[in-house]
């Protein structure tokens, strides 16, 4: 199926020269003057090389036929990340360099989107939004105005967020799993 080049999306696999790729990065760039181009970085799926390539927006692209949907994640051991398939219940193990970045952002029972290309996970998403707990942070410094500074935090999964200053250790908060932002203080 051929797509312009600016709808290429983080995740997606595409088919260049006989050979599937999955994107790691892609961003679309309008210069003044010239033309608007399309700058991906993309994984080589048979040897784990990376490749940038770039192209007009308007370039055709061949994206290859993958499975898309949605596994529960079970566990990670030494043959890699294990999922479920909730429906036929069949599971599927990931490698970590398929997995990437995004090993800290996962939870047991979470629901993650896998690429599955003839019975091989390719390319996993996570959602966009995690809830986590934060276990370090600043105390609240008084006479801070709560609405333009931030502190910084450390949620139970390691990662370093900006917070504001009334969240303190313990408090669960949502993050965006692009950037690891702070969105919003969790519901539950």
């Amino acid at each position: 199926m051929k797509v312009i080049a600016s709808q290429l999306r983080k995740g997606n696999v595409v088919e260049i020269d006989e050979k599937l790729y999955v994107i790691l990065s892609a961003q679309n760039f309008h210069p003044g003057k010239g033309t608007p181009v399309t700058q991906v970085d993309m994984r080589r799926i048979a040897d784990g090389v990376k490749v940038s390539e770039r192209w007009k927006t308007t370039d055709s692209v061949e994206r290859a036929h993958v499975e898309e949907s949605e596994y529960d994640f079970l566990y990670e051991d030494g043959e890699g990340y294990h999922f479920m398939d909730p429906e036929s219940f069949e599971q599927i193990t990931v490698t970590p360099d398929v997995i990437g970045d995004s090993k800290v952002w996962l939870q047991d029972g979470m629901k993650c989107f896998l690429s599955v290309h003839n019975e091989v996970a390719i390319a996993m998403e996570v959602p966009q939004k995690v809830t986590v707990e934060i276990v370090e942070t600043e105390p609240v410094v008084k006479g801070q105005t709560a609405s333009s500074s931030y502190k910084p935090a450390t949620a139970d999964n390691g990662v370093r967020v900006m917070v504001p200053p009334h969240i303190g250790v313990g408090t669960r908060v949502v993050v965006n799993t692009e950037d690891a932002t702070y969105v919003e203080r969790a519901k539950d």
